[in-house]
């Protein structure tokens, strides 16, 4: 599934053009579904994707809008979606958010993500098969009361963090 390494990372956005262009024919960012969050604070700027997660928090919902593809990618039906937000509020990090009465959330581009391709620091890879490992149970609790936004920066934060440390550490 779709990886990111935020070592990598520059904040170039190209992702989320090539992402909204795909799927939408335009490159406006509000039409990705991938989103670059910048935390200057730390100078770690990260994509937020869904990774596919093992929980699969979204798929609890009400309408059955959402169901799982063959390559284990989150598919929305748009005919079944009823915009009532469980999906956005079910999701810890951020991955899924509405627009124009549509939940937004990656379907892997049916096996050739545009992020990854559009990626030139190799910051986003693609894993096709590896699906449900990522665990994002550490960013459920209390979450389903923030917004996407707020969620992405606390999980860019997170993984920031991380790498933070393993520079200073490699640095002595």
């Amino acid at each position: 599934m779709i990886r990111i390494d935020v070592s990598k990372c520059t904040g170039c956005r190209c992702c989320e053009a090539a992402c909204a262009f795909h799927h939408t024919g335009s490159g406006g960012r509000p039409l990705s579904r991938i989103r670059v969050v910048n935390l200057y604070e730390l100078g770690v700027d990260a994509p937020v994707v869904c990774p596919q997660c093992a929980e699969r928090y979204c798929l609890a919902c009400p309408e059955e809008a959402l169901s799982l593809g063959p390559l284990g990618q989150v598919i929305v039906s748009p005919t079944l979606c009823s915009e009532c937000g469980a999906c956005t509020r079910s999701c810890p990090i951020g991955a899924i958010e509405p627009v124009d009465g549509i939940a937004y959330v990656c379907d892997l581009c049916g096996g050739q993500p545009r992020c990854v391709e559009a990626c030139t620091q190799g910051a986003i890879g693609f894993a096709p098969g590896a699906g449900g490992t990522t665990a994002l149970a550490p960013f459920k609790a209390g979450s389903e009361r923030l917004g996407p936004s707020h969620k992405r920066a606390i999980f860019v934060r997170a993984l920031g963090l991380s790498v933070r440390e393993t520079w200073g550490a490699a640095r002595g």
